[in-house]
Formats: structure tokens, C-alpha cells, sequence
């Protein structure tokens, strides 16, 4: 069999050439939708409707109110790098507008049956333009630009067999005016489908389009994100971790007022959630960046769906942060209690004074982490935080809570593993070792924080060193990483050949079970990979903080006094991210007045 010769080289016909580069701009109805609504805004509309057929594969129609397109210019619109947008590279490089490449009536055209109806003011009518002939005609409308495909992809029917049901094409068309009608608060838009509207959104003020488009249940369960960082400037809603989702089908992120899918960004806001989200769950958010269009490259990709920044790590640390911060208060902190909550008699330090408190004279003197028997009846308060706070807590009448204490007062445990409270809108019950999992975790990083990225954390040395059995990969791991031991807070040596010794525990758990925390801290160093990036170390040098913090938290079964359980509610409410534990899991639930009454039938 002969090897065929070298082919020849020829130029493709201009047909083809469009076609092809149709296939890049535009893969589906909703990527002709986004395109054409693009174009509308660009215009200056302030009504935008789209009137779909067959999900768009049969009929795709958008008007709008803008400037219109002038007779001269209408052969232009449908040619291939034809625009009004840019002129420049200047003009590229600090681009400001939706679209300005200039091909997606092009491509468009190359795939369909398009025509274009448009007016300008000074018009005293319309024209239209038939793109695939080039014939224009007089017609009649307002002013604004009428664009109509029609028979999709009927001249690359290969591209046509690839489309799902018309159902499916229809609710990719709805999200793509979701996402405009997100960004564009200012402009109203319409979705028809086979003569019935499917989607309305009015001109309204942007926190109110945001409820109408995301839904009220996403409203309630978000807070607000409003920062500047240096010439970035973030607004949107975030999503409470424990409104996670199973998929990632709410998360919506802007820059410049452009729908993106950008993984530097995607990255910055789950690494802000990542010590607070529950196995494989999905935070949801809605958030926009802006940024002055010089810093951002948005002509990446056909789609224009994917920018680079000219400095991302910067982008992806005020964005991290910034999200971190929207997340660091808690539910209740944020609450504001009902206005017939009663007002108790006596006063009691609210959650910023105990923050302003050492450590050492508020949870850690309050409530010991060692393990202590059961006990008959209650002790005597054995900590001078705790006198302070008890007299207050007691104060307060039965049936009523201080407004200061928004997890309320304790008045119980149950099964060793719950606390129960009072506060203004019900009951409080609280999983004791998540919520002390969560205050030791935030109080190590706090410490690691005030060390530095390369500090050790305070280390406290023991008066008698512990000495425990040692497998050969602990031996190992114990030797090679060292210094990682050290910075943490952990002395650990050999002293024999299968027993290793801990010589200091981190100052933060001081009644940790030290062997227990040094196998537990080795057990992640020998999973840990080597060789990361800065941002792979530190993350897992949270994991191991997380580690230490689970082994230094308070167990299940172990009996606490009113005084301690008061003194864990206080110190949950003066703790960042006190809502769930560092594996995401809740640590409070409110149970209402309103939830107890509905399971009694009080009321019918």
C-alpha cells in the first residue's frame, strides 16, 4: 500500500469559513439568545424580549428599544469582524461593552435564516435587511432592532442532531436571560414561548431583581456581600453554608456586568467555604466584580465566557477574603429578635465583651477539655469566668431570655451530646463537641494567623513528656517532617526504636489528649502531598489544625454544668463561623415558638 502524497494547500470557501467559526460562537439556541440580548443592551435597551419556537431550534426572536442600526450600516451588521464596539487595540485591551468581536451575527447568519429589522431616531422607518441575500426592504417599527432566526442550524443539520429535547433547549434559553436579567437590574425582559410568556422581569431596584430571579427561599438563606479591595469592587449574595446544594446550579459570577465561568474565581469562593461545607456539597452565590476594564482580558475564549486578569492572584485573594468575611458572622449573631421579646431584668456581658476577653480567661477556664466522670449532682462553679456569668444567667426569669444572648440561656443536656437553651424566639438546641470543634479550630487559626504563614504556634512544653507506641510510618513521618511538627506546635522525637515521645503541645489545647493529637496530626502529615504550592501547604496546614481541633474539643457523654454550657454559648457567639464545625456539619438548630405550637396544634 502506497503512502498517499502531500496534500495541497488551498484557501477554504468564505461559506465554510463562517460555518465553522458558527460552530465556536454559537453550539445551541441559548448561545445565539446570549448573543443577540448582548447586542440589544450594547444598544442601550431598556426592554429586551426574546419569542422562542421549538425551544429556539425552529424560531428565535429578540426585540429591543435601543439605538437601532442606521440603512448604511445593516450590510455591515452580518459581515464577519465587522463592529461598532472597537477600532483599536487600544479599544481591545480595555473593551467596555458586551460584544465587540463582530462575529456572532455572522455566525449567526452562516447557520440560519436571519433577518434583521431595525430604526434609528432619525429614521422615518424601518428597514430590513435578509441577511443571506443581502436585500433590504422598508418595514415598520419603532425605534430598536428586531433580530430573527429562524430554522437553526438547518445548513449544519450534524450540529442539529447533537440538540436535546425542546425542553431542554428552552430552559438553557431561560438561563441565559437569567443571567442578563441578573446583571442588568435596569433593563426589563421577556421570554415567550410558543405564544405563551414564560419569563417577566420588570426595571426594578437590583436587590429586588435578585429575589425575583433567585428565588426568596436563596434571599433568606444568603447574606450580603458588599467590599472593596484595591480596584476591585464585589456585591452580590453569598449562601450560608448550610444552604448548600447537592449540584453546583446556583452559582453565578459576573465581572464587568458579564456572566463568566472562570476557574480562578470559582476557586477563590469555594476556598473561602471550604472549611464549612459538608462532604462533596455546593455553595451557592450570586456575586459582581467590578474591575477597571484595562486590568481584564475578556478576549479569550469565541464565547467570551472565560477572562484573565492581568494580576489573578490578587483578584482571587480580595475575592477569597472578601467571602470569608461575608460567611464569618454567624445566624445568630446576625438575628435581631422579635419586637415582643421580653426584656429581661438583669444585665449580662453580651458576645463583644467575652471577644474582647484572653482565651485563657473565658472558654478554656471555663470549661476543661479533659474528660471528667459523671456526676451525681451539679458542682460548685470551679472557674472565676463562670461565677461572673452565673448570676447573670440566673437572673432572668423562667419563660424569658436577654436579648444580648442570641443563643440564649442553657437550661439542660441531653443524652450527653446536646444543649438545650431559651432564647426570644424558642429553643436552642446545640451539638456540643461541633461547636467546640469550631471555637478550638478558629481559635488555633487565630494563633497560626498572629505567627505568620511561616511561625510556629505557641507551644507550651510538658513538665513530664508522653511517650506512646509508634508504628514505622509514624517513626518515619515523626522524622521527616520535623520542623512541620515544630511550627504546629508539636515536639516530637524518637525515644526508642518503636516509641515516640511529645515534649510540648500547642498552648491553644491545654488539656488535650496529647498522644492522641500527635497520631492524629501524623496520620495527616503522611497523607499530605509534598511539594505544593504555598496555597496546597496552607490548606493543609488548616487540615491538621482541624485535626488538632477535633481531638481537643469537648466529647459526646461528658457532663457539663448550667455554668458550662452557658459559657459554650457565649463563646460560640463571640466565634467566627460558629454556625457549623470545621467538616461543615451545623452545630445550633432553632427550634421557634411558632415550630413547638404547630407540633401541639396550640392555637386550632
Amino acid at each position: 500500500m502506497t503512502s498517499p502524497g502531500p496534500r495541497r494547500i488551498r484557501e477554504l470557501p468564505d461559506e465554510l469559513i463562517s460555518q465553522i467559526a458558527a460552530g465556536e460562537v454559537v453550539d445551541r439556541p441559548a448561545a445565539a439568545v446570549r448573543e443577540l440580548v448582548d447586542n440589544a443592551l450594547d444598544a442601550g435597551a431598556t426592554q429586551v424580549t426574546v419569542r422562542l419556537a421549538a425551544g429556539g431550534v425552529r424560531s428565535i426572536v429578540v426585540e429591543d428599544d435601543g439605538a437601532g442600526i442606521g440603512i448604511d450600516d445593516l450590510p455591515l451588521a452580518v459581515k464577519r469582524h465587522a463592529t461598532s464596539k472597537i477600532g483599536s487595540l487600544a479599544d481591545l485591551e480595555s473593551v467596555a461593552t458586551m460584544g465587540f468581536r463582530g462575529e456572532a451575527l455572522a455566525a449567526i447568519g452562516a447557520v440560519s435564516e436571519l433577518s434583521i429589522t431595525s430604526r434609528t431616531a432619525a429614521a422615518p422607518h424601518a428597514w430590513k435587511l435578509h441577511a443571506r441575500s443581502g436585500e433590504i426592504t422598508a418595514a415598520a417599527r419603532a425605534v430598536g432592532t428586531t433580530v430573527d432566526v429562524q430554522e437553526l442550524f438547518f445548513s449544519t443539520p450534524a450540529r442539529r442532531k447533537f440538540l436535546k429535547t425542546d425542553a431542554t433547549e428552552l430552559a438553557h434559553c431561560l438561563e441565559a436571560v437569567r443571567r442578563h436579567a441578573l446583571a442588568r437590574p435596569d433593563v426589563g425582559f421577556a421570554v415567550w414561548h410558543e405564544g405563551k410568556q414564560v419569563a417577566h422581569w420588570r426595571v426594578q431596584p437590583a436587590e429586588q431583581r435578585r429575589i425575583d430571579v433567585l428565588g426568596t427561599d436563596f434571599t433568606a438563606a444568603s447574606r450580603e456581600l458588599r467590599a472593596e479591595r484595591g480596584p476591585l469592587r464585589l456585591e452580590g449574595r453569598v449562601g450560608q453554608p448550610e444552604a448548600a446544594r447537592a449540584r453546583a446550579d446556583l452559582q453565578y459570577l459576573f465581572v464587568n456586568g458579564r456572566h463568566v465561568r472562570d476557574r480562578l474565581l470559582a476557586h477563590a469562593v469555594r476556598a473561602a467555604f471550604e472549611d464549612q461545607l459538608h462532604g462533596s456539597r455546593q455553595p451557592a452565590y450570586a456575586l459582581f466584580l467590578q474591575i477597571a476594564p484595562e486590568l481584564v482580558d475578556v478576549n479569550v475564549h469565541p464565547a467570551k465566557t472565560e477572562v484573565r486578569f492581568r494580576d489573578g492572584r490578587a483578584v482571587h485573594q480580595a475575592l477569597r477574603h472578601a467571602v470569608e468575611d461575608a460567611l464569618a458572622g454567624t445566624r445568630a449573631a446576625l438575628a435581631e429578635a422579635p419586637p415582643d421579646a421580653a426584656i429581661p431584668t438583669a444585665a449580662a456581658p453580651d458576645a463583644a465583651a467575652l471577644a474582647t476577653r484572653p482565651a485563657a480567661s473565658r472558654w478554656q477556664a471555663a470549661l476543661p477539655l479533659a474528660d471528667a466522670p459523671l456526676q451525681a449532682q451539679e458542682p460548685a462553679p470551679r472557674w472565676p469566668a463562670l461565677a461572673e456569668a452565673a448570676p447573670a444567667a440566673a437572673a432572668a426569669p423562667p419563660g424569658q431570655a436577654d436579648p444580648a444572648w442570641p443563643l440564649g440561656r442553657a437550661i439542660a443536656q441531653l443524652s450527653g451530646v446536646y444543649v438545650l437553651a431559651e432564647n426570644a424566639q424558642g429553643l436552642v438546641v446545640v451539638d456540643m463537641h461541633a461547636a467546640h470543634e469550631r471555637i478550638v479550630y478558629e481559635r488555633l487559626k487565630r494563633a497560626a494567623a498572629a505567627a505568620g504563614a511561616d511561625g510556629p504556634l505557641p507551644a507550651q512544653p510538658l513538665l513530664l513528656p508522653v511517650s506512646f507506641a509508634a508504628t514505622a510510618a509514624e517513626m518515619a513521618t515523626a522524622e521527616a517532617e520535623a520542623a512541620t511538627l515544630q511550627a504546629l506546635g508539636l515536639d516530637v522525637a524518637p525515644l526508642s526504636a518503636q516509641t515516640l515521645a511529645v515534649r510540648s503541645r500547642p498552648a491553644a489545647l491545654p488539656d488535650a489528649d496529647v498522644a492522641e493529637l500527635a497520631r492524629a496530626v501524623l496520620a495527616e502529615l503522611g497523607q499530605a502531598e509534598t511539594g505544593g504550592a504555598s496555597r496546597a501547604v496552607q490548606r493543609a496546614r488548616d487540615d491538621i489544625l482541624a485535626s488538632m481541633a477535633c481531638h481537643g474539643a469537648v466529647r459526646a457523654n461528658r457532663r457539663l454544668t448550667l455554668e458550662e454550657m452557658n459559657a459554650l454559648l457565649r463563646e460560640m457567639e463571640a466565634t467566627e463561623r460558629a454556625d457549623t464545625c470545621n467538616h461543615g456539619r451545623p452545630t445550633w438548630r432553632q427550634v421557634t415558638l411558632r415550630d413547638l405550637d404547630a407540633l401541639f396544634l396550640r392555637g386550632r
